[in-house]
């Protein structure tokens, strides 16, 4: 339930800066790197309506002592599945810079495809200069 409430907080703040425009105005010791907000209709091979999906995607490094980067990923589907009327995939993670590509990276994952959330833990390399 807490879980539910941080992501509706998440979502309304984005929205909210997205529509007022201050999604730039961020402060000093945030960087804002990407917060998209899309909305796809779904079509599968034979043409056959899927549904739709919301997908939102915000990305913001921080400087607290030190730089952390703030992921926030998550699709949310109507119709999408042909037994379910919703399903979602939200991905939450906290990205640690160490040093040029190389960072360590904490994810919690929920989703209705799982039956409680799911911790990972590992090493990301970013492959591109600037990433």
């Amino acid at each position: 339930m807490k879980c539910r409430l941080f992501i509706r907080m998440i979502l309304v703040s984005i929205i909210a800066s997205a529509l007022s425009g201050s999604v730039t105005a961020a402060p000093r010791w945030v960087t804002p790197l990407a917060n998209n907000i899309s909305y796809y209709r779904n079509v599968d091979d034979n043409r056959r309506d899927r549904g739709s999906t919301l997908q939102v995607i915000s990305i913001n490094e921080f400087r607290i002592g030190t730089n952390f980067i703030i992921e926030f990923t998550g699709d949310f589907n109507w119709d999408l599945d042909l037994v379910q009327d919703h399903d979602y995939y939200i991905e939450l993670s906290l990205v640690k810079p160490i040093y040029r590509g190389l960072a360590f990276n904490y994810q919690r994952i929920y989703g209705t495809f799982a039956c409680g959330p799911i911790n990972q833990f590992g090493i990301r390399v970013s492959l591109f200069s600037g990433s």
